[in-house]
């Protein structure tokens, strides 16, 4: 089951997000402009599986090396030289993350004690709110999984690959062929 998770949370839980937010807009399109009559709540709906779809996404760019970065200077660095740098970013983003989980969590209780609730929903807001936190937690694990690696590959007991842009294009077009 743990590897299960470990192998498909992220995928599972943008599937899911963003098969609501597609069935529930389009769903909405048809009211609008075939039955002449609009759902309240479902724009609502959509938006926050947007805005958790958005936070969990930031981990499976992380899981899978796609999250944003300047890979410039990746070119012209050797493979040890490579995960240095890689493992120093992780590092800063991990202490980023792990900033966003715990001042994150706090708004998200403060709004869940204040007891505001959506408009159309009448959900709590503080679950809304929860979707960077959890996004943060689950980012920071898919960090800390990659420094590991990292320090393994470094004292040579695994393989670690820093991946570029360029990397990801040559992968695509092997693929393709």
């Amino acid at each position: 089951m743990i590897r299960w998770i470990d192998k498909y949370l992220e995928e599972s839980l943008l599937l899911v997000l963003g098969s609501v937010m597609t069935v529930i807009t389009a769903l909405q399109v048809f009211m609008r402009h075939v039955m002449n009559s609009s759902l309240s709540w479902s724009e609502e709906l959509a938006r926050y599986c947007f805005i958790w779809l958005v936070y969990i996404g930031i981990s499976y760019g992380v899981k899978m090396q796609r999250h944003i970065k300047v890979d410039a200077l990746l070119h012209f660095l050797k493979d040890r030289q490579k995960i240095y740098l890689s493992l120093i970013a992780n590092l800063i983003f991990l202490a980023f993350s792990i900033f966003i989980v715990i001042y994150g969590y706090d708004i998200s209780r403060q709004l869940l004690g204040w007891g505001q609730t959506s408009p159309a929903l009448h959900i709590p807001m503080g679950i809304v709110y929860l979707a960077t936190p959890v996004g943060f937690a689950i980012t920071s694990i898919r960090l800390i999984q990659q420094i590991i690696l990292q320090i393994l590959t470094l004292l040579g007991k695994r393989d670690f690959d820093v991946k570029t842009e360029q990397d990801f294009a040559l992968e695509q077009e092997e693929e393709i062929s």
